[in-house]
C-alpha cells in the first residue's frame, strides 16, 4: 500500500488507459484523509476535470447542500473520490476497462481513509463497489457490510438536477446515513 504522497504522484502520472490521453487533470480526491465517511462517484465531468477536485460543477454544489443536511462538509468530516480519477469524453460512463486500470487507486485511498461508512454516488459506483447487478432505482439507501464497512448509494447529483422527483427519496437516503453515522460511532 502506498502512503498518500506516493499515491497522489502515481496517480497523476497514471497512463493505463485511455483517458490520460484526453484529461486536463486527474482527479484524485478531495477532504479529510482520515474521515469515517467516504463518498465515492463514478468519475469526473468537465469542471472537475478542469479544476482537479472532486464534484465542483452543478452537481457538487448540490452535493455540498446534501452533505450540509446531515452536517458533513467535504472539507472537514468525509472524504470524496471517484472509481475512475480522469474524465470520460462527453462525460459518458466510464468503461469496465477503465474502471479496471483505476480501481486500485480508489482502493488504495480506502486503506489509507479507513472509511467505517461508504456512501456510493450513483449506479456505476454502486454497481462497481457493492454488487455487479445493483439496481439503483430499487435498492438505494439499502445498507449492506462488506470487510467491515457499512456500504450503500444513492442517487448521483448529476440524476438528481436532471430528474428533481427524486430528491425526497434522496432526502431520506440521507437521513438514513445520518442515523447510521450515529449508530456505528462515526466521527464528524
Amino acid at each position: 500500500m502506498l502512503q498518500w504522497d506516493a499515491l497522489k504522484q502515481m496517480s497523476a502520472a497514471c497512463t493505463r488507459c485511455g483517458l490520460c490521453e484526453t484529461r486536463h487533470n486527474v482527479v484524485f480526491g478531495v477532504g479529510n484523509e482520515q474521515a469515517d465517511v467516504m463518498f465515492v462517484g463514478e468519475g469526473p465531468g468537465e469542471q472537475e476535470d478542469l479544476t482537479g477536485i472532486p464534484f465542483v460543477g452543478p452537481a457538487g454544489k448540490l452535493l455540498d447542500d446534501m452533505l450540509t443536511i446531515i452536517d458533513l462538509d467535504r472539507n472537514s468530516n468525509c472524504y470524496i473520490a471517484n472509481i475512475v480519477k480522469c474524465r470520460p469524453p462527453r462525460n459518458r460512463d466510464p468503461l469496465e476497462t477503465e474502471q479496471e486500470a483505476c480501481i486500485g487507486y480508489l482502493r488504495n485511498q480506502t486503506m489509507l481513509v479507513k472509511p467505517k461508512i461508504i456512501v456510493c454516488l450513483g449506479r456505476i459506483a454502486a454497481k462497481r463497489l457493492i454488487d455487479p447487478d445493483y439496481r439503483i432505482t430499487r435498492q438505494h439507501g439499502q445498507w449492506v457490510e462488506k470487510g467491515g464497512i457499512w456500504m450503500t448509494a444513492i442517487y448521483h447529483p448529476s440524476a438528481l438536477l436532471r430528474d428533481v422527483s427524486k430528491r425526497p427519496e434522496t432526502f431520506d437516503d440521507l437521513i438514513s446515513l445520518r442515523e447510521k453515522i450515529k449508530e456505528v460511532g462515526a466521527k464528524v
